[in-house]
């Protein structure tokens, strides 16, 4: 366990395992014909594919990243280890507000569009199921701010360790020569 609090590596595998494993149990339910029928064309399907894109795949490729830079550019650790530790957190939150408030989006807009009035006709217009999901739209884009910052971070962390491996380097080689 003291490892899982020390290793931003392995922080960022064991949560991209957990995100691997919510997105495999959403799939199969929202095959379920009721659950597909409220969940089809709204934003629901666009969080549940972005917890597999952002949650899984984009995390577990930080945490190769993290894990293989310092050996192909030959450092014994990454820059900065606060960084990488900022960067989960700024990549762990976006995901989960960016997916949830598309969740919450998708619930609405299958609800609404699914309304009728005893005339058959709509409840709601889709304009107004669009006004409905804006405040949604305003956390999915702060999710992205998030997420897209821990990008950055994780840019700069890089280009920092191949810097420092590049100079020492020509260090070396002028030792050398």
């Amino acid at each position: 366990m003291n490892k899982l609090r020390t290793d931003p590596i392995l922080r960022f595998l064991v949560l991209s395992l957990a995100f691997y494993g919510m997105s495999t149990f959403e799939g199969p339910m929202m095959a379920i014909k009721t659950v597909n029928a409220l969940s089809h064309y709204t934003d629901w399907t666009i969080g549940h594919v972005h917890a597999g894109a952002l949650g899984w795949v984009a995390m577990i490729t930080f945490g190769a990243t993290y894990h293989m830079v310092p050996k192909v550019f030959g450092r014994d650790r990454m820059h900065s280890t606060p960084l990488i530790n900022l960067h989960f957190w700024l990549a762990t939150i976006g995901t989960v507000l960016y997916i949830a408030s598309m969740w919450v989006n998708g619930i609405t807009q299958g609800l609404m569009w699914r309304a009728i009035n005893d005339d058959g006709t709509l409840t709601y217009s889709f304009v107004e199921a669009l006004q409905a999901s804006h405040p949604g739209f305003v956390v999915r884009f702060a999710g992205g701010v998030f997420f897209l910052s821990g990008m950055l971070l994780m840019a700069y962390n890089v280009w920092r360790t191949v810097r420092v491996a590049d100079v020492a380097m020509a260090e070396r080689e002028a030792q050398l020569a």
